[in-house]
């Protein structure tokens, strides 16, 4: 007879592990009210203020107690988090393993907020639900609690008042002048800049009433000084208001491997420089292959894989899967991140590129905003004729705009331009009235 029923609770327990309903109530169990015997406790009252400061501390705690599954199980839970307004079709999932606890730092409980949409420095009320898995099966799926948080803006404001200015930045001031940010050093400003043949000077505010020169080329700066010639090439300039010095040196990080450029027959990928999190960013498609990043298209200074997410200028190659990424690289730390995406947005037309017969001008990223909605194009020369903004170089998502509104309509018409260098803004904050804006 011990042998027959050891027989019967082992079928009962390959018949859990092997079905695949979803419906909690179709489940073959041994505790048919599994879901009652637990529930999930948030610790903290709210609302919760979240401080930058604070970033570290712990500032939400929750727990629930084991669940009684009428049987010896291997339990595996998750903790799902979304806005008190959405269905968790799009939560944020925590996998907890076998815990019975789940405690969320400041910094964890900022960066799920704004990523779910909530707005930094307004409290917006937070949906939080335990499920519990035996088997790969969902057999607990708990009642959502409400918690109440106000999270802070992750994004840094590394900008000046200052800039550079010249014929080979900016015409002379025909478009604004290429910034200058903060660096750790007190009175150390940088800029990452693109240059061609021609001159330059650092000026304030857009503005000739505080300018600097280099009269005799020494490497100090004068009040009205002479301009200052330079070559064209990638920069890094260094500018000391301390002691009102400066240098220029050649600099690009740049993405080289058989995933982008075939290890150099072309320049590399350059990433740009992004103030708002003091790192190097780019969108870029990448192929099946190998990748590494490396300053100046040399292999003077090169970064492959090290430990998990950071660089090593002795690491080996890193092997990429073919598609389209935002790529970080933070210098401070040495740590990377490739973050697949699955639109680059373009500007294509016969008042840029004859539909598409050269590249389409590529959108980057509004790193300002701490979410993925936002895209803009800066300073690009249309001439007289008609364009339509697309995703990823094809026509499969195009959008035009019918009636002249603002809004984009997918597949909409062609939008009428007049030559002149514009700057544009996509608006997708809004999936179902995406918009556009022209300055």
């Amino acid at each position: 007879m011990k042998k027959i029923l050891n027989s019967l609770f082992a079928l009962i327990i390959v018949s859990i592990g092997f079905t695949s309903c979803e419906d909690i109530s179709d489940r073959v169990i041994l505790n048919e009210n599994v879901e009652a015997t637990t529930e999930l406790i948030v610790v903290e009252t709210t609302p919760i203020v979240l401080l930058e400061a604070n970033q570290d501390i712990i500032a939400l705690n929750t727990n629930w107690a084991e669940p009684d599954y009428g049987f010896n199980a291997a339990p595996t839970y998750k903790v799902l988090v979304d806005l008190a307004t959405g269905d968790f079709s799009n939560a944020a999932t925590i996998d907890v393993g076998d815990d019975l606890e789940k405690s969320f730092s400041t910094l964890e409980l900022n960066s799920i907020a704004l990523g779910l949409g909530a707005e930094a420095d307004m409290a917006s009320d937070l949906s939080i639900k335990l499920q519990g898995f035996v088997g790969g099966q969902l057999l607990i799926n708990s009642d959502a609690k409400t918690i109440n948080v106000t999270p802070y803006s992750s994004i840094l404001d590394l900008s000046t008042t200052w800039g550079v200015v010249g014929s080979a930045a900016n015409d002379w001031g025909a478009t604004p002048d290429l910034p200058f940010f903060t660096t750790s050093e007190s009175g150390v400003l940088v800029a990452y800049v693109t240059l061609i043949d021609g001159e330059i000077k650092f000026r304030e505010n857009n503005d000739w009433a505080n300018n600097y020169g280099d009269t005799g080329v020494d490497g100090t700066l004068e009040a009205g000084g002479d301009n200052i010639k330079v070559n064209p090439g990638s920069y890094k300039i260094l500018f000391n208001l301390n002691d009102l010095t400066y240098t220029i040196e050649e600099f690009t990080i740049g993405i080289v491997g058989s995933a982008y450029n075939e290890w150099g027959a072309t320049p590399d990928y350059a990433l740009t420089y992004d103030p708002y999190s003091d790192q190097f960013r780019g969108i870029v498609k990448l192929e099946d292959g190998e990748m590494k990043f490396r300053l100046n298209n040399e292999w003077t200074t090169a970064y492959g894989a090290g430990s998990a997410g950071f660089l090593d200028t002795s690491g080996g190659n890193i092997a990429t899967t073919a598609g389209r990424y935002i790529v970080t690289v933070n210098l401070n730390d040495l740590s990377y991140s490739l973050d697949p995406i699955e639109n680059i947005w373009g500007l294509v037309g016969s008042a840029y590129n004859d539909w598409g017969t050269t590249p389409d001008a590529i959108f980057t990223r509004d790193w300002s905003q701490p979410n993925d909605d936002i895209w803009v194009l800066n300073n690009v020369t249309l001439l007289d004729g008609e364009y339509k903004f697309r995703a990823n170089e094809a026509w499969a998502l195009n959008y035009g705009d019918t009636g002249a509104d603002g809004t984009l309509d997918n597949g909409g018409d062609n939008i009428v331009s007049v030559a002149g260098t514009y700057s544009f803004v996509l608006d997708f904050t809004d999936p179902d009235n995406p918009t556009y804006t022209i300055n």
